[in-house]
């Protein structure tokens, strides 16, 4: 009982290594732990004092709890039995392919993500790709958002850019949670946009059980108050002109939504326009069967960044001219149930999606290369310097009368006009000939209505078209 053990050196060591682990483990870090909470909590304090919408506690839930909620939610348990009944698979593989799709579609937001990465990233980008501006915002309707209502902001797609632009502008106002396409599941931006909120939705996906699953995340997001970002239109728009919306996402929010809920649903209007797409020429592209191509092509993107890169070297980059970003005025679905009082919920769901984009549309703001351009679509033969002024100036005329915001850079019409003309003409989609007259390049003329159409429905009485 009382001879002496002996032990080898190693084993000795990995004794003390271990009791060391327990000492850490039992003692230290649940102190460590609590010290770590409670300045955490302090950082969350003060970001809601600064934040006009509040980050809800819903958006802070562990990723691992937040996807077994959702697993045991009893509509997405009635998916998975219907699954399982209609493939005639055994219930634990229904069940391991819903788990898939909750972990796909859950994100794990990063408050240190978002507001120490994100927001500086995204605000360095926008800077230098372009000269950002805030267009049209009624400040006094925003402040008069309830602070525990659920805003989501409704938008245009114009351009990738979108979710890195208004992710910086809307960065006083709230974190958003974004509905992001199949194309942004590549590693690592997959982990960047999960780290932000984001969630990935499988736009062409006809599977009861994961749209099931989608539904679910989309009404407790809403119902638990985050802030979320939607592109009604479903995708980039081909054509640069807005395109009618997709119901998906509002028939999600509005599934179980009643006037006596406890959390109203704020729908804020958001318009966006740039005097350059960067996808613009992928998005016109048309093959021989009259669809547009979307194939990533290294050798086109990489040449574009070296490109620019060289050009920055040089000191020759020219940023890509204005970017614009209008706020319109907040609608509450709760108001707007209350005039739809007595409608099938089908004909509330499309009356709200027309609404909706009838008021992001109203807020995109006209930039001096969709007016130029549209100067150039309405014309029949080339145009002088004068020529191409007199024209804008009759459209800015007509924009005016019809309520549109126009972004004028300098408060100077003839800066404005030839900024636009300047960046077209550097892009080689329009010429000056030697009679000092400038025409559309007829290789162009699909890429110069495009900028022509994003604004074209702001005009009262004419329809683009380029005569050319």
């Amino acid at each position: 009982m009382f001879e002496i053990v002996q032990l080898p050196y190693w084993v000795a060591f990995l004794l003390v290594v271990l009791a060391a682990i327990a000492l850490l483990d039992r003692m230290l870090m649940p102190s460590a732990r609590w010290y770590m909470r409670r300045r955490f909590n302090k950082a969350i304090e003060k970001l809601n004092d600064r934040l006009q919408l509040r980050i809800q506690p819903f958006k802070l839930t562990q990723r691992k709890v937040m996807i077994d909620r959702l697993l045991h939610d009893p509509k997405v348990m009635d998916a998975v039995r219907a699954y399982a009944d209609e493939e005639n698979v055994p219930l634990a593989v229904a069940s391991a392919k819903a788990a898939t799709y909750a972990q796909e579609i859950v994100p794990s937001f990063s408050i240190f993500a978002y507001f120490g990465f994100a927001i500086r990233l995204s605000r360095w980008i926008s800077q230098a790709l372009f000269r950002v501006r805030v267009g049209f915002m009624d400040d006094d309707s925003l402040r008069r958002v309830d602070p525990e209502a659920t805003v989501v902001f409704i938008m245009n797609h114009r351009s990738n850019m979108d979710y890195v632009l208004v992710t910086y502008l809307a960065s006083e106002r709230s974190a958003l949670s974004y509905a992001t396409g199949e194309w942004a599941r590549v590693w690592p931006l997959q982990q960047i946009i999960k780290s932000m909120g984001g969630y990935f939705i499988r736009r062409q996906s006809r599977n009861q059980m994961y749209r099931r699953v989608l539904a679910r995340y989309v009404q407790m997001a809403t119902e638990g108050g985050v802030s979320q970002a939607i592109f009604p239109e479903g995708g980039l728009s081909l054509d640069g002109s807005p395109q009618p919306a997709k119901l998906g996402l509002l028939c999600y929010i509005l599934d179980g939504f009643t006037l006596e809920s406890a959390r109203d649903v704020v729908f804020v209007p958001v318009g966006l326009n740039y005097d350059r797409v960067l996808e613009d020429r992928v998005l016109t592209r048309v093959d021989p069967e009259g669809k547009r191509t979307f194939k990533f092509q290294g050798d086109v993107f990489f040449g574009f960044v070296m490109k620019q890169t060289w050009l920055r070297l040089t000191k020759r980059f020219y940023r890509f001219g204005y970017a614009c970003v209008s706020f319109g005025r907040p609608i509450s679905l709760k108001d707007f149930m209350r005039e739809k009082h007595g409608a099938e919920i089908s004909t509330v769901i499309e009356d709200l999606g027309k609404r909706l984009m009838e008021k992001v549309t109203e807020v995109i703001p006209v930039l001096p290369v969709p007016l130029v351009a549209t100067a150039f679509c309405d014309a029949k033969a080339p145009l002088s310097r004068l020529e191409i002024k007199a024209r804008c100036h009759d459209l800015l005329r007509d924009f005016a009368t019809s309520g549109a915001y126009v972004h004028m850079p300098r408060e100077d019409e003839d800066y404005a006009i030839e900024s636009g003309l300047r960046m077209l003409s550097l892009r080689r989609l329009v010429a000056e000939d030697a009679d000092g007259k400038f025409a559309m390049n007829p290789d162009e003329l699909a890429l110069v209505k495009y900028y022509a159409n994003s604004i074209a429905h702001l005009r009262r009485n004419a329809e683009v078209g380029c005569a050319i």
